[in-house]
């Protein structure tokens, strides 16, 4: 039987599968989709970035309901929005409804980056948080494999088939706006918020070994729980979230995803395995990323980082060189799959992990909100420049790719000279050792 903070971890991190599912599962019905509505180029790409769109505004937004009506009331919330795009991107038959339902999709998203991790950090025992929070992760990319998997399932059945692959989420919708609605509270935001009572049942089942300690350490690391983020005092937490946040989409991850069939057609590859390929690239995602949550609480963040910086910039200078004649070759997949390998097992594990670590009580749920919504700046800037690029220059794959290995080089220099390790410190300790009274 599971315990009681890891079952509660897994139910919130339902949110990240959802994340990664809608993230993931418009690669294969945007094609249709603007054959359907007869879209040009720059309303295709805005169709496609419209959960995008969402996902920025949900990450900017979701920060102050997270601390002024809980975690939890916000996490019912996502999961509706999750339940109600699922609805309405599968029975839409105007573009402009379609677009909403996406917009919606993409907004849970956004919150779900935020509140998710932030909340699975709040309940975990230090000596398990990695791991718990790394759950989040773990859910994105199983969601970015099912995606693709369906996507391949679905892709046969005729001309409502994106209907299926854009519907089918419906089902772990409904699963995680169910069970979200038996988890606690976060006990942390509760005693911030003078309900002692309600959060002391709660850290007794997550294993606290002295509650009234635990509530006292908790109260006197924050002055006042309204406290605005951007103060001298944070800059430390400000600037290593949006540093590490930058780099984890200029590692070109999300250009990628997006665009993996766009990827593998330069490389040569048939157009009928469009659908296929992801797959690999999915499962490979999932595979490494469970590997490093075997070895997050053991080796800490730092190290996982530094060797996932090694392999990509290897594997992501392979890419490039790859592509340097104008033409690529089969050896592409086994380049992106090494390059997906390291990303999971360091970046992909880490970042939300981390970013919900280095914060303070007070200012959580801001700062958790500034890492998610400059990853997601970046990941609209990466995903918007990449066809540009490509299409823009004979050696556009070259000069994606090469780009990526170089941001990747100055990523080893940030982590190895500048992050703080985190692992196995109480969130307390850690606001203490970045010089945060």
């Amino acid at each position: 039987m599971l315990s009681y903070p890891i079952r509660i971890a897994l139910i919130a991190a339902l949110g990240g599968f959802l994340f990664g599912f809608e993230t993931a599962v418009i690669s294969g019905a945007e094609k249709t989709i603007q054959q359907l509505w007869t879209l040009n180029s720059f309303w295709q790409g805005f169709t496609v970035a419209a959960s995008l769109i969402g996902t920025v505004l949900g990450s900017l937004i979701t920060g102050l309901p997270a601390q002024k009506y809980g975690r939890k009331k916000v996490l019912i919330a996502i999961a509706i929005m999750y339940l109600l795009s699922a609805i309405g991107c599968a029975f839409s038959s105007i573009w402009l409804l379609f677009i909403t339902f996406r917009f919606i999709g993409g907004v849970a998203v956004g919150a779900s980056s935020v509140v998710g991790p932030m909340y699975i950090s709040e309940i975990s025992p230090a000596h398990l948080r990695g791991r718990l929070a790394g759950s989040f992760q773990v859910n994105i990319v199983a969601g970015i494999f099912v995606a693709y998997l369906t996507n391949f399932l679905f892709a046969g059945i005729g001309n409502d088939a994106w209907r299926w692959m854009l519907g089918v989420m419906v089902v772990p919708a409904g699963l995680f706006a169910i069970l979200v609605r038996t988890i606690p509270e976060s006990p942390r935001w509760l005693i911030l918020n003078h309900r002692d009572a309600e959060a002391i049942p709660t850290m007794q089942k997550i294993g606290e070994s002295n509650v009234q300690q635990a509530i006292e350490a908790i109260k006197n690391s924050v002055g006042q729980h309204t406290e605005q983020l951007f103060q001298k005092k944070y800059a430390k937490p400000i600037v290593l979230a949006v540093i590490l946040a930058m780099f984890n989409q200029l590692s070109g991850i999300n250009a990628i995803i997006y665009y993996a069939p766009r990827i593998f057609e330069m490389a040569g590859f048939d157009k009928a395995q469009a659908y296929l390929q992801p797959v690999y690239i999915g499962a490979a995602n999932l595979c490494f990323t469970l590997l490093a949550m075997n070895f997050i609480d053991r080796f800490g963040r730092k190290t996982l980082l530094i060797i996932g910086s090694v392999g990509m910039i290897v594997f992501l200078g392979l890419t490039a060189f790859a592509f340097s004649g104008g033409t690529a070759s089969s050896s592409v997949m086994v380049y992106l799959i090494g390059f997906i390998a390291f990303f999971a097992f360091s970046q992909g594990a880490v970042i939300w992990v981390f970013i919900s670590e280095i914060f303070p009580n007070s200012v959580r749920s801001q700062g958790g909100s500034l890492g998610s919504f400059t990853h997601w700046i970046m990941a609209a800037i990466i995903s918007w420049s990449f066809p540009v690029i490509v299409e823009g220059s004979t050696n556009g794959g070259y000069y994606s790719f090469i780009f990526y290995s170089v941001m990747m080089a100055l990523h080893l220099v940030f982590v190895w000279k500048f992050l703080p390790e985190t692992k196995g410190r109480s969130l307390e300790t850690i606001q203490k050792e970045l010089g945060i009274e």
